[in-house]
């Protein structure tokens, strides 16, 4: 099985369990493909890819020196620091760090990160509780890993804009899969060509509580918002967080084998936010489906009682009884 097909089975998991109630289970150890070591390499204009072969790492270059998206885990803080360095740019010149979300296997590696290079640490006040404490903040239906906390040196908001040098990113809040979930854009040019860059945070469900999040109330309408928000927005290039959503290594080979566009697609996010919005609203009724089943079994229904049963007891009138 391919690392993305596995990838996906993991995420696909996590969906059905958070959609059916279940109890996903506790990984004691990452997927392999996250700590494995891939030739850094760029992407279009001025950025670059440092991460590992399923784990994103981003570098964006400017004539001040650099800013750095994500770090992977924290295991991986010496690989990155190495392929930052294989492109070409030393350490003491990364002087931003930035993140898409605050989960273990994006942010990990930032404190380490932060304190080799000096660099400035920005992000969103959704997660800025999370990134302080070290630990992601939300319901899940699976004990998530905690990391190093990172102190916050500057907060950004829903379209304010990071500039270094010539390079400017702006930040596009996108929450649900995390409370703080930033998206990032800006643009490059290359080979002439002036294109939209778009750094997607994760728009999946992944083992989220979606009904009753007692630490994240208000996540499935930030999912929906989010959804709403993304399918309004044009880029491309997209650049996920875990690269094979977007197939950003398979593109590689392919731009390494001649194809000069290989990473321009225009369609890439309006597939990818129509392919999650499906997903997240069939996990969200799944959930509504159990819950209900659930109280109803506590008011005398049998709790044998399976989804399709319940439709057609509460949707039924008196008539049809």
């Amino acid at each position: 099985m391919s690392a993305h097909h596995r990838i996906c089975a993991w995420l696909a998991a996590l969906t059905v369990a958070a959609g059916l109630g279940m109890a996903a289970p506790a990984f004691a150890d990452d997927p392999p493909e996250w700590s494995t070591p891939v030739k850094p390499f760029r992407i279009a204009g001025n950025v670059y890819y440092v991460g590992t072969k399923g784990l994103a790492a981003y570098l964006i270059v400017s004539n001040r020196g650099a800013i750095l998206l994500d770090g992977t885990t924290a295991e991986n803080a010496p690989l990155i620091e190495r392929n930052i360095e294989a492109v070409g740019v030393p350490l003491h010149a990364v002087k931003r760090l930035i993140s898409d979300h605050a989960h273990h296997d994006h942010v990990g590696a930032l404190a380490r990160i932060k304190q080799d290079t000096g660099a400035e640490f920005f992000a969103s006040a959704g997660d800025t509780w999370a990134l302080e404490h070290g630990r992601a903040r939300g319901d899940t239906d699976y004990e998530s890993k905690p990391f190093a906390p990172i102190k916050i040196d500057r907060m950004v908001h829903d379209g304010e804009t990071i500039q270094l040098g010539d390079v400017t990113l702006t930040a596009h809040l996108t929450p649900g899969h995390t409370p703080g979930c930033t998206s990032w854009s800006t643009k490059v040019r290359d080979q002439g060509r002036h294109l939209n860059v778009f750094f997607l945070c994760s728009i999946t469900v992944a083992g989220n509580i979606l009904v009753g999040n007692h630490a994240y109330p208000e996540i499935a309408s930030d999912y929906r918002a989010t959804f709403r928000k993304l399918a309004t927005m044009k880029a491309d290039i997209v650049l996920p967080s875990h690269p094979d959503i977007a197939d950003v290594i398979e593109r590689e080979a392919r731009h390494e084998a001649g194809e000069r566009d290989a990473f321009i697609d225009p369609q890439a996010l309006p597939a990818l936010v129509a392919h999650f919005n499906t997903a997240f609203e069939a996990a969200l009724a799944g959930t509504q489906v159990h819950q209900k089943v659930k109280e109803r079994s506590t008011t005398g229904l049998s709790p044998s009682v399976g989804p399709k049963q319940y439709f057609l007891t509460v949707n039924s009138t008196p008539e049809d009884n």
